[in-house]
Parts: structure tokens; C-alpha cells; sequence
């Protein structure tokens, strides 16, 4: 019988909170995050408008916090970061956060260009596949993170560069700063770099996974809602991404970040190999694919054709800031006012989760 854990709920906006906590039990939390340590909550800002699957949901926050109080994890804090094209400020706003931390007087600490935690150069004792080479000896990151429990919070979707994206990917905001680019194109080596160092610093991992809207298309922000009603949980990073990655359609060994970090024993990525408790989700296929928008295009041309010959000229330059305008256009001031805007209002008005969004506070 394998010893790594899944949990996977069927929920609704009713029970939703209380099926948090139970999601912790069957999970078995209190295995993996150390008990009197500060633990920080990484949601995920992919986009700091309201879009359906796009970003951590009000109520995934609000069953994290009730299930960590309920434990014994008194401490908490949210951390934000930011992109080159996300404002963690508007996220949080946008997406009701603030009521949450508000109601749970729950601090936030940004660690972001504008924000108020330091950076420190960190010298990784595991083996790196690419960050050494990417930024020399001058890996940095939140000094805050260390010796600290830290709980991801993503959400189920697609991604343009990764084909899916869960915890491992959630760290990439958080432990690199808005030079993160730089590494788009080894984007599956450094998520696995990324976990070695989480599990140096971290004195525990946890993820709760919110797919009570799950993305298919070219996320992690221009991408088709469905209503999917789950919530998953797990102490491994790698395998919560696995199965997660299974139930939308994908192999999940097919995916170059978690196979290398099964191969490289930081996780189990092998379905085979995971128990899931909850549902029975064995045969879940959601059938979802990735596809393209402008901004995915442009970033394959760039990053993964013979052309990212000009990366160091195109990204590691003032040159760069020419795409960040661009990619802030086509999607804050083109995609979302055109196509987006409709996608959330039609989620409002006819999604169980719409409704629950707004009567939030």
C-alpha cells in the first residue's frame, strides 16, 4: 500500500468550509507541518483581476485558515508576490482576500518590488539542475521563508509553459523574484530546483488545491472555467500535482517537472504509486488541453524555438520592459474588457461558486 496521501472531496458552496478541515484529516496534516512554527499562506495571484479558476478562491483561504486554527497552527501569515505584470495590492482586493485576512486578523507580508521582506543570497546544499547557472552565485531569497511551515494554495489549471501548474509551480512566485523569467525557458528544471530548496527551508509543506472552478486552455489566466465541484490536499508536493494533473487529462510522467522531481526522489509522481483517499477519482479524465493566446505564442517563439538565441538581449535588458507593456495590455486592457469580463459575469450569475464569490463579505 504506497504511504504518500492524496485527499480528494467532492463539495459544495454550503459545506465547502467544513470539507477544508475534514480534507486536513484525511491528509494527515499534522504529519507534515511542525507545530509551533510561524506558517505562511502562499495563495496564488495568477492575475490580479477576477477571473474563474485563475487565482486562489476566498473560500480556499478561509477553509486553510479553519483547518490550521482547528490543529493548533495559530500563527499564520499570508505572503503575496508579485510579477513583472500581476499587482499583488489589486489581487488580494479584487479577489475578496482581504475580507478573509480581515475576519481572521490573518497579517500579509508582501515580497514584491514594493514590498517588506528582505532578500538574502542563498547557497543551496542539494544539487541544482539550472539556477546556479541561471543566476551564478547570486541565487536570492525571502530570508523570511526560512525555518518556517509553509501551505500552498493553487488552484486546478492548465499553463502554457508547463501544461499544468499546481504546488510546485506556487513556489516559483514566492522563493524567485521579478527575474523569474529569466528561467521561462528550463521553466520544469527550475520548479524542480525550487522544491529542493523549499524542502532545505521550510520546517514543513503543506498544499490544499482548489478546483471548484478548474482552467483548461492557455493558462494560467486566458482560460475556459468549468465547474469541477473538488478539492484536493496532500503533504507532497509532486504527488498532489500528479494526481491533479490525472484527473484533467494528462499523464502526469509526461510532464517533465514531475518526473524529474520523482526521479530525483522529492516527491512520487507516479499515480501508481499514491494513495487517494476521499473520492474514488481512478477514471477521472476531464479531457483538458492548453492551446494558445497571443502572449503564449510570442512566449513559445522566444523562449523555446531557435530564436531564444536572443533571450539574454530580449529579457535581460531595459528591452524587456517593451513585452511586460505588451503582455499587460493584451491582457488587463484587450482580453479581459473583450472576453474575460463576459467570462465572469456569466460565472457569476449561472456558477453555484459565481454565487458564493459574491456574497462573500
Amino acid at each position: 500500500m504506497p504511504n504518500v496521501k492524496v485527499a480528494v472531496l467532492k463539495t459544495s458552496p454550503e459545506t465547502v468550509l467544513e470539507d477544508y478541515k475534514r480534507l486536513a484529516e484525511l491528509a494527515e496534516m499534522g504529519k507534515y507541518l511542525q507545530r509551533g512554527k510561524t506558517t505562511i499562506l502562499k495563495d496564488n495571484i495568477s492575475w490580479h483581476l477576477l477571473y474563474p479558476s485563475a487565482n486562489s478562491t476566498p473560500w480556499q483561504l478561509e477553509g486553510t485558515i479553519l483547518a490550521l486554527k482547528d490543529n493548533g497552527y495559530d500563527d499564520l501569515v499570508d505572503v503575496h508576490n508579485d510579477t513583472v505584470v500581476t499587482n499583488p495590492h489589486k489581487g488580494e482586493k479584487f479577489n475578496k482576500y482581504d475580507l478573509v485576512y480581515k475576519r481572521y486578523n490573518i497579517p500579509v507580508r508582501f515580497n514584491c518590488v514594493t514590498g517588506d521582506l528582505s532578500w538574502i543570497p542563498y547557497e543551496p546544499k542539494g544539487e541544482m539542475l539550472v539556477l546556479n547557472k541561471i543566476y551564478g552565485n547570486h541565487i536570492r531569497i525571502p530570508e523570511f521563508f526560512i525555518g518556517k511551515n509553509i501551505v500552498h494554495l493553487p488552484t486546478v489549471k492548465t499553463h502554457i509553459y508547463t501544461t499544468t501548474t499546481g504546488s510546485m509551480k506556487n513556489a516559483f512566485g514566492g522563493l524567485l523574484n521579478t527575474r523569474r523569467h529569466y528561467t521561462h525557458s528550463v521553466i520544469h528544471q527550475t520548479l524542480v530546483d525550487l522544491l529542493t530548496i523549499q524542502k532545505e527551508i521550510h520546517t514543513g509543506i503543506f498544499t490544499f488545491m482548489d478546483g471548484t472552478t478548474a482552467g483548461s486552455g492557455p493558462g494560467p489566466r486566458t482560460m475556459i472555467p468549468h465547474e469541477k465541484d473538488v478539492i484536493l490536499a496532500s503533504g507532497d508536493p509532486v504527488a498532489i500535482d500528479a494526481i491533479a494533473a490525472k484527473m484533467m487529462g494528462f499523464d502526469p510522467l509526461s510532464l517533465p517537472y514531475i518526473r524529474i522531481a520523482h526521479e530525483r526522489g522529492l516527491g512520487v509522481g507516479d499515480p501508481r504509486e499514491i494513495e487517494v483517499v476521499g473520492e474514488e477519482v481512478s477514471k477521472v479524465n476531464w479531457g483538458f488541453t492548453v492551446g494558445d493566446n497571443l502572449a503564449s505564442k510570442f512566449g513559445d517563439l522566444f523562449w523555446f524555438s531557435p530564436l531564444k538565441v536572443f533571450q539574454r538581449l530580449l529579457f535581460h535588458t531595459p528591452v524587456v520592459y517593451l513585452f511586460v507593456f505588451a503582455s499587460a495590455f493584451y491582457h488587463d486592457y484587450l482580453w479581459y474588457p473583450l472576453k474575460g469580463s463576459k467570462v465572469v459575469e456569466r460565472w457569476k450569475k449561472e456558477s453555484k461558486w459565481g454565487r458564493l464569490f459574491e456574497s462573500y463579505g
